[in-house]
């Protein structure tokens, strides 16, 4: 198996620095290229043009991967901008943390109400999770480990 080295653009909300990061690792002509020092806090308006900036310049035959970054809304507006790869940990945190993404959002699997619920975590989900375990044996799960 054959690895890649990816550059990792940088530059903060700067879009000088990122323009000269940008054409800098373009120049080295890498087998993919990954958009890093963001997703710590900034708008998501600056965060977007940020985004927006370096899918607008680096190579579009090129892997295009934005590293920790995770939230939904942020998954599809990157990935409308041109983003290719993501990672972060949020499902697990969120998950960890007692909370299960369902169609309708988020659901709080720890408030009190849960207790004693044995109804599906989504009615009419037919994913293996949600026809088998109830919100009361979720949570008991995430109970466990915290």
């Amino acid at each position: 198996m054959k690895q890649n080295l990816f550059g990792i653009v940088q530059g903060g909300l700067d879009f000088e620095l990122r323009k000269r990061c940008l054409l800098g690792l373009i120049e080295k002509d890498l087998p993919g290229y990954a958009i890093g020092g963001l997703a710590g806090g900034e708008s998501k308006d600056d965060f977007w043009k940020i985004v927006n900036l370096c899918t607008d310049i680096l190579p579009k035959d090129k892997p295009r991967y934005l590293m920790g970054v995770g939230y939904p809304v942020d998954l599809i507006i990157c990935s409308c901008l041109g983003v290719d790869m993501f990672d972060c940990v949020f499902s697990t945190r969120t998950a960890r943390f007692g909370s299960a993404f369902t169609k309708f959002g988020f659901l709080k699997l720890g408030n009190a109400k849960n207790i004693k619920d044995f109804k599906p975590i989504e009615d009419g989900c037919q994913c293996s999770v949600k026809l088998k375990k109830t919100i009361k044996c979720i949570r008991l799960f995430t109970d466990k480990f915290k």
